[in-house]
């Protein structure tokens, strides 16, 4: 007998880096196990009840943004000056529409302003000011800079500054966030977020808001969120080539994925990504020593995340 069971599945990551066992504490575990969970859980939710594969990745996402613990939103890190710029992406594979922001100072949800960007205006990436004046004019909610500013990432950026080997985060201490997912309908989606590398200067953007670098949804392949070094990601459209991998050449999730990764690894950059096909199979990949990440689907399947082997979810 044919299953005919509409099939979803979510995946999300909180960014991949340098965390370890051995510098991780058993508070720290469950404070981002934790965050991890909750976000799963609001996507989780929304496919659960037949929403959309795009409800799904910004619930998620806002979900991240939301909480300190992760380098996006509230916990975004802070640039040289003592700022935070926060950039964000959404892509809807269905009609590959997608919508994406940089250097926001004031929009509370990055993903939210990226997905009001998607589909209410006529572009498709607004930055700095322009931005904010279009989340303003769309009614998108607006915060203090301050509300941004945890102390725990001051500290962090102090710390940096004392270095002589580096003005930046090289070893991509506090990742990117972001969420793939499929809905029963077989349309996938990605979006990511983040406050960027901590002391980045001159209004540096990475790969999380690029579309076909650091973000990209397909029906005809899959949904890609990504994490790591940007520049790399950035010069081998990482999340676009992914999807072109699986769908020309018929590579499956994980083959494109570890792939990919493996050529940016060659460029001397190192990171994560998740996918989503729209099957409902998600695969998980990475080169840095761990990756906060989560995934869930409808056979019930649930796993979260951080230290181990370069994990592919079954």
């Amino acid at each position: 007998m044919t299953d005919i069971t509409p099939h979803w599945a979510i995946a999300i990551h909180g960014g991949a880096g340098s965390m370890t066992p051995d510098i991780f504490d058993a508070a720290m575990i469950a404070a981002h196990e934790a965050g991890l969970a909750a976000a799963l859980e609001a996507g989780r939710a929304v496919l659960a009840g037949g929403g959309s594969a795009v409800d799904a990745v910004t619930a998620a996402v806002c979900a991240l943004e939301d909480d300190p613990h992760f380098n996006a939103g509230r916990g975004a890190v802070f640039t040289y000056h003592g700022t935070n710029e926060l950039d964000a992406a959404i892509m809807a594979g269905e009609t590959r529409a997608a919508g994406a922001v940089a250097g926001v100072t004031n929009t509370r949800s990055p993903v939210r302003l990226a997905r009001t960007v998607m589909e209410a205006g006529p572009h498709v990436f607004l930055s700095g000011t322009g931005a904010e004046e279009f989340a303003r004019d769309h009614g998108v909610e607006q915060v203090d800079p301050a509300w941004f500013a945890i102390p725990e990432r001051r500290r962090q950026l102090d710390e940096m500054k004392m270095r002589k080997d580096g003005w930046f985060d090289a070893d991509m201490k506090y990742g990117t966030v972001g969420a793939v997912a499929c809905d029963a309908a077989g349309h996938v989606a990605a979006a990511t977020s983040t406050g960027g590398l901590t002391g980045k200067r001159w209004g540096r953007i990475g790969d999380s808001p690029l579309i076909g670098a650091g973000t990209y949804a397909d029906d005809r392949a899959g949904a890609v969120s990504c994490t790591g070094s940007g520049e790399q990601f950035i010069r081998s459209g990482a999340a676009h080539e992914i999807c072109a991998r699986m769908r020309l050449t018929g590579d499956s999730a994980d083959q494109a994925a570890r792939a990919v990764l493996a050529e940016i690894g060659t460029m001397g950059g190192v990171g994560g990504v998740i996918v989503v096909t729209p099957a409902g199979e998600t695969a998980m990949a990475f080169t840095t020593p761990g990756m906060f990440r989560a995934r869930a689907d409808s056979t019930g399947a649930q796993n979260v995340a951080i230290f181990g082997e370069n994990w592919v979810a079954p």
